[in-house]
Protein backbone atom coordinates (compact mmCIF):
# COMPACT_ATOMS: atom_id res chain seq x y z
CA UNK A 1 0.00 0.00 0.00
CA UNK A 2 1.02 3.37 -1.26
CA UNK A 3 4.66 2.66 -2.82
CA UNK A 4 7.18 4.36 -3.28
CA UNK A 5 5.63 6.11 -0.08
CA UNK A 6 7.54 7.18 3.03
CA UNK A 7 5.06 6.36 6.60
CA UNK A 8 6.28 8.65 9.16
CA UNK A 9 4.30 10.89 12.25
CA UNK A 10 4.60 14.52 13.02
CA UNK A 11 3.16 16.08 16.69
CA UNK A 12 1.47 18.80 15.53
CA UNK A 13 1.34 21.41 18.48
CA UNK A 14 1.30 17.83 20.99
CA UNK A 15 -1.23 16.19 18.74
CA UNK A 16 0.94 12.89 16.84
CA UNK A 17 -0.54 13.36 13.18
CA UNK A 18 0.24 10.49 11.04
CA UNK A 19 0.99 10.36 6.95
CA UNK A 20 2.80 9.03 3.95
CA UNK A 21 4.53 11.42 1.83
CA UNK A 22 5.66 10.72 -2.34
CA UNK A 23 6.40 12.25 -5.44
CA UNK A 24 8.20 15.43 -6.45
CA UNK A 25 6.51 18.64 -7.45
CA UNK A 26 3.85 20.93 -6.45
CA UNK A 27 2.62 19.78 -2.79
CA UNK A 28 -1.17 18.25 -2.40
CA UNK A 29 -2.51 17.38 0.28
CA UNK A 30 -5.39 14.72 0.03
CA UNK A 31 -7.93 13.91 3.44
CA UNK A 32 -10.02 11.11 4.03
CA UNK A 33 -13.72 11.06 5.24
CA UNK A 34 -15.75 8.65 7.67
CA UNK A 35 -15.32 5.81 7.94
CA UNK A 36 -11.87 5.28 6.81
CA UNK A 37 -8.24 6.52 7.05
CA UNK A 38 -5.71 7.26 4.79
CA UNK A 39 -6.02 4.38 3.24
CA UNK A 40 -8.87 5.78 1.01
CA UNK A 41 -6.06 7.39 -1.41
CA UNK A 42 -3.61 4.61 -1.71
CA UNK A 43 -4.34 3.84 -5.25
CA UNK A 44 -4.68 7.78 -6.06
CA UNK A 45 -2.19 9.45 -4.58
CA UNK A 46 0.58 6.78 -6.78
CA UNK A 47 -0.51 8.44 -9.81
CA UNK A 48 -0.82 12.03 -8.38
CA UNK A 49 2.93 11.80 -7.20
CA UNK A 50 4.07 11.08 -10.63
CA UNK A 51 3.82 14.72 -11.18
CA UNK A 52 3.43 16.55 -7.45
CA UNK A 53 4.55 15.69 -4.06
CA UNK A 54 1.21 14.11 -2.11
CA UNK A 55 0.66 13.95 1.01
CA UNK A 56 -1.89 11.49 2.66
CA UNK A 57 -3.03 12.20 6.56
CA UNK A 58 -4.75 10.71 8.76
CA UNK A 59 -7.45 13.21 10.92
CA UNK A 60 -7.12 13.65 14.22
CA UNK A 61 -9.21 11.08 15.51
CA UNK A 62 -9.00 8.34 12.66
CA UNK A 63 -6.39 6.34 11.00
CA UNK A 64 -3.22 5.72 13.38
CA UNK A 65 -3.45 9.77 14.26
CA UNK A 66 -3.87 10.54 17.71
CA UNK A 67 -6.96 10.09 19.30
CA UNK A 68 -7.56 12.64 22.84
CA UNK A 69 -10.53 12.38 25.06
CA UNK A 70 -13.16 15.35 23.99
CA UNK A 71 -13.12 18.65 26.14
CA UNK A 72 -16.77 19.74 27.27
CA UNK A 73 -16.76 22.46 24.68
CA UNK A 74 -16.44 19.89 21.65
CA UNK A 75 -13.46 21.88 20.43
CA UNK A 76 -10.82 19.48 20.58
CA UNK A 77 -12.23 17.63 17.65
CA UNK A 78 -14.16 20.84 15.75
CA UNK A 79 -13.04 21.34 11.86
CA UNK A 80 -10.86 24.33 13.30
CA UNK A 81 -8.69 22.19 15.57
CA UNK A 82 -8.50 19.07 12.63
CA UNK A 83 -7.88 21.94 10.23
CA UNK A 84 -5.04 23.44 12.15
CA UNK A 85 -3.19 19.75 12.35
CA UNK A 86 -3.02 19.61 8.83
CA UNK A 87 -1.85 22.85 8.39
CA UNK A 88 0.79 22.36 10.89
CA UNK A 89 1.75 19.44 9.29
CA UNK A 90 2.28 21.06 5.75
CA UNK A 91 4.25 23.48 6.92
CA UNK A 92 6.45 21.07 9.15
CA UNK A 93 7.11 19.58 5.97
CA UNK A 94 8.43 22.51 4.42
CA UNK A 95 4.85 23.45 2.60
CA UNK A 96 3.73 26.78 3.63
CA UNK A 97 1.55 26.70 0.50
CA UNK A 98 -0.37 23.54 -0.93
CA UNK A 99 -2.84 22.02 -3.17
CA UNK A 100 -5.74 20.84 -0.58
CA UNK A 101 -7.92 17.84 -1.77
CA UNK A 102 -10.58 16.47 0.95
CA UNK A 103 -13.74 13.80 0.65
CA UNK A 104 -16.05 13.64 3.50
CA UNK A 105 -15.12 14.41 6.85
CA UNK A 106 -11.84 15.67 4.97
CA UNK A 107 -13.66 17.82 2.65
CA UNK A 108 -15.14 20.03 5.35
CA UNK A 109 -11.75 19.77 7.29
CA UNK A 110 -10.55 21.50 3.97
CA UNK A 111 -13.42 23.66 3.81
CA UNK A 112 -12.62 25.39 7.28
CA UNK A 113 -8.67 24.92 6.32
CA UNK A 114 -9.68 27.13 3.35
CA UNK A 115 -11.27 29.82 5.39
CA UNK A 116 -8.96 29.96 7.97
CA UNK A 117 -5.62 29.74 6.79
CA UNK A 118 -6.53 31.26 3.18
CA UNK A 119 -2.59 32.11 2.11
CA UNK A 120 -2.32 28.52 2.54
CA UNK A 121 -3.79 26.71 -0.10
CA UNK A 122 -3.57 27.35 -3.59
CA UNK A 123 -6.66 25.38 -4.85
CA UNK A 124 -9.21 23.51 -3.18
CA UNK A 125 -11.50 20.31 -4.09
CA UNK A 126 -14.18 19.08 -2.10
CA UNK A 127 -15.45 15.79 -2.80
CA UNK A 128 -19.54 15.04 -2.18
CA UNK A 129 -20.22 17.07 0.40
CA UNK A 130 -22.44 20.35 1.08
CA UNK A 131 -21.05 22.85 3.19
CA UNK A 132 -21.35 22.06 7.16
CA UNK A 133 -24.39 24.68 7.93
CA UNK A 134 -26.87 23.94 5.03
CA UNK A 135 -26.66 19.93 6.15
CA UNK A 136 -28.27 21.30 9.07
CA UNK A 137 -30.08 23.88 8.22
CA UNK A 138 -31.49 22.29 4.80
CA UNK A 139 -32.42 19.43 5.76
CA UNK A 140 -35.42 17.50 5.39
CA UNK A 141 -37.29 13.46 6.05
CA UNK A 142 -34.77 12.02 3.82
CA UNK A 143 -32.09 13.30 4.22
CA UNK A 144 -31.95 12.79 8.17
CA UNK A 145 -33.36 9.37 6.99
CA UNK A 146 -30.34 9.04 4.21
CA UNK A 147 -27.81 10.72 6.87
CA UNK A 148 -29.22 9.41 9.81
CA UNK A 149 -25.71 9.21 11.51
CA UNK A 150 -25.06 12.73 11.57
CA UNK A 151 -27.71 12.98 14.46
CA UNK A 152 -27.08 9.25 16.08
CA UNK A 153 -23.32 10.13 16.47
CA UNK A 154 -24.09 13.45 18.22
CA UNK A 155 -25.51 12.18 20.61
CA UNK A 156 -24.36 11.92 24.18
CA UNK A 157 -21.50 9.61 25.02
CA UNK A 158 -21.14 6.65 25.79
CA UNK A 159 -24.74 5.74 23.92
CA UNK A 160 -22.78 5.90 20.68
CA UNK A 161 -19.78 4.22 21.05
CA UNK A 162 -21.42 1.72 23.43
CA UNK A 163 -23.76 0.33 20.47
CA UNK A 164 -21.26 0.86 17.72
CA UNK A 165 -18.45 -0.84 19.63
CA UNK A 166 -20.54 -3.78 19.87
CA UNK A 167 -20.31 -5.04 16.48
CA UNK A 168 -17.95 -2.40 14.63
CA UNK A 169 -17.74 -4.06 10.92
CA UNK A 170 -21.22 -4.55 11.03
CA UNK A 171 -21.72 -0.87 11.60
CA UNK A 172 -19.26 0.72 9.23
CA UNK A 173 -19.79 -1.43 6.47
CA UNK A 174 -23.09 -0.56 6.77
CA UNK A 175 -22.34 3.01 6.60
CA UNK A 176 -20.26 1.95 2.98
CA UNK A 177 -22.48 0.23 1.35
CA UNK A 178 -25.78 2.21 3.01
CA UNK A 179 -24.34 5.66 1.40
CA UNK A 180 -23.86 4.25 -2.15
CA UNK A 181 -24.42 2.06 -5.12
CA UNK A 182 -21.92 -0.40 -4.01
CA UNK A 183 -21.56 -4.19 -2.55
CA UNK A 184 -19.24 -4.77 0.30
CA UNK A 185 -17.37 -7.00 -2.04
CA UNK A 186 -17.23 -3.81 -4.44
CA UNK A 187 -14.29 -2.69 -2.35
CA UNK A 188 -10.74 -3.33 -2.90
CA UNK A 189 -10.15 -6.06 0.04
CA UNK A 190 -6.52 -4.57 1.40
CA UNK A 191 -8.43 -0.92 1.80
CA UNK A 192 -11.27 -2.62 3.10
CA UNK A 193 -8.53 -4.15 5.87
CA UNK A 194 -7.02 -0.81 6.37
CA UNK A 195 -10.45 0.21 7.34
CA UNK A 196 -11.30 -2.32 9.72
CA UNK A 197 -8.11 -2.14 11.65
CA UNK A 198 -8.82 1.48 11.74
CA UNK A 199 -12.15 1.07 13.06
CA UNK A 200 -12.10 -1.19 15.65
CA UNK A 201 -9.97 0.88 17.97
CA UNK A 202 -12.31 2.37 20.42
CA UNK A 203 -10.61 5.40 20.61
CA UNK A 204 -11.51 6.04 16.94
CA UNK A 205 -15.32 5.01 17.70
CA UNK A 206 -15.04 7.95 20.30
CA UNK A 207 -12.71 10.19 17.90
CA UNK A 208 -15.43 10.18 15.03
CA UNK A 209 -18.85 10.40 17.37
CA UNK A 210 -16.91 13.30 18.80
CA UNK A 211 -16.36 14.50 15.36
CA UNK A 212 -19.96 14.42 15.00
CA UNK A 213 -20.85 16.40 18.11
CA UNK A 214 -18.13 18.95 16.92
CA UNK A 215 -20.02 19.29 14.12
CA UNK A 216 -23.59 20.12 15.60
CA UNK A 217 -22.02 22.40 18.47
CA UNK A 218 -19.00 25.00 17.84
CA UNK A 219 -19.03 23.97 14.43
CA UNK A 220 -21.70 25.63 13.49
CA UNK A 221 -20.95 28.80 15.50
CA UNK A 222 -17.92 28.80 13.89
CA UNK A 223 -19.77 28.41 10.22
CA UNK A 224 -22.48 31.23 11.25
CA UNK A 225 -19.57 33.23 11.61
CA UNK A 226 -18.27 32.71 8.32
CA UNK A 227 -21.14 32.68 6.34
CA UNK A 228 -20.71 35.51 4.43
CA UNK A 229 -16.94 34.92 3.88
CA UNK A 230 -16.10 33.12 0.64
CA UNK A 231 -13.39 31.00 -0.59
CA UNK A 232 -11.40 32.43 -3.27
CA UNK A 233 -8.79 30.13 -4.27
CA UNK A 234 -9.91 28.14 -7.24
CA UNK A 235 -12.01 25.76 -6.14
CA UNK A 236 -13.38 22.19 -7.25
CA UNK A 237 -16.81 20.65 -6.24
CA UNK A 238 -16.91 16.78 -7.58
CA UNK A 239 -19.91 14.64 -6.38
CA UNK A 240 -21.44 11.10 -6.78
CA UNK A 241 -23.83 11.18 -9.71
CA UNK A 242 -25.80 8.65 -8.35
CA UNK A 243 -25.52 9.80 -4.26
CA UNK A 244 -27.85 11.02 -1.95
CA UNK A 245 -26.27 14.57 -2.07
CA UNK A 246 -26.48 14.92 -5.92
CA UNK A 247 -30.03 14.26 -5.24
CA UNK A 248 -30.77 16.02 -2.86
CA UNK A 249 -28.78 19.54 -2.93
CA UNK A 250 -28.05 21.60 -6.33
CA UNK A 251 -23.94 21.23 -5.06
CA UNK A 252 -22.88 23.96 -7.87
CA UNK A 253 -25.26 26.60 -6.07
CA UNK A 254 -23.97 26.05 -2.33
CA UNK A 255 -20.47 25.78 -3.32
CA UNK A 256 -21.16 29.53 -5.32
CA UNK A 257 -22.47 30.73 -2.31
CA UNK A 258 -19.16 29.73 -0.20
CA UNK A 259 -16.79 29.57 -2.88
CA UNK A 260 -15.40 32.45 -5.62
CA UNK A 261 -14.06 30.39 -8.33
CA UNK A 262 -16.42 27.53 -8.33
CA UNK A 263 -15.57 24.22 -10.94
CA UNK A 264 -18.32 21.31 -10.76
CA UNK A 265 -17.98 17.72 -11.56
CA UNK A 266 -19.26 14.11 -11.06
CA UNK A 267 -17.83 10.95 -11.13
CA UNK A 268 -20.60 7.55 -11.53
CA UNK A 269 -21.72 6.22 -8.07
CA UNK A 270 -22.59 7.24 -5.14
CA UNK A 271 -20.36 8.67 -1.80
CA UNK A 272 -18.08 6.37 -2.16
CA UNK A 273 -16.75 7.19 -5.87
CA UNK A 274 -12.88 7.05 -5.08
CA UNK A 275 -12.87 3.24 -3.68
CA UNK A 276 -14.80 2.15 -6.93
CA UNK A 277 -12.93 4.37 -9.57
CA UNK A 278 -9.57 5.25 -8.68
CA UNK A 279 -8.08 5.75 -11.55
CA UNK A 280 -10.96 8.11 -13.07
CA UNK A 281 -10.83 10.22 -9.88
CA UNK A 282 -6.82 10.40 -10.28
CA UNK A 283 -7.15 11.66 -13.48
CA UNK A 284 -9.85 14.25 -12.75
CA UNK A 285 -7.35 15.78 -9.83
CA UNK A 286 -4.34 15.56 -11.95
CA UNK A 287 -6.08 17.63 -14.96
CA UNK A 288 -7.48 19.97 -12.29
CA UNK A 289 -4.00 20.37 -10.68
CA UNK A 290 -2.39 20.35 -13.81
CA UNK A 291 -4.35 23.72 -14.53
CA UNK A 292 -4.18 24.98 -11.29
CA UNK A 293 -0.24 25.01 -11.79
CA UNK A 294 0.28 25.79 -15.37
CA UNK A 295 -1.70 29.23 -14.75
CA UNK A 296 0.84 29.91 -11.81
Amino acid sequence: MFEGFVRKTARIDGIDIAYVVGGEGPPVLLLHGYPQCMALWARVAPQLAERFTVVCADLRGYGDSAKPVCQPDRSTYSFRALAGDQVGLMRHLGFDRFHLVGHDRGARTSHRLALDHPDSVLSLTVMDIVPTHAMFMETNRELAMTYYHWYFLAQPEPFPERLIGNDPDFFFETCLVGWGSAKIGDFDPELLAAYRRAWRDPAMIHGSCSDYRAAATIDLVHDEADLDHKVTCPTLVVYGADGAMARLFDLDAQWRRRCADVTTTSLPGGHFFIDLLPNETAALLLEFLDRQSASR
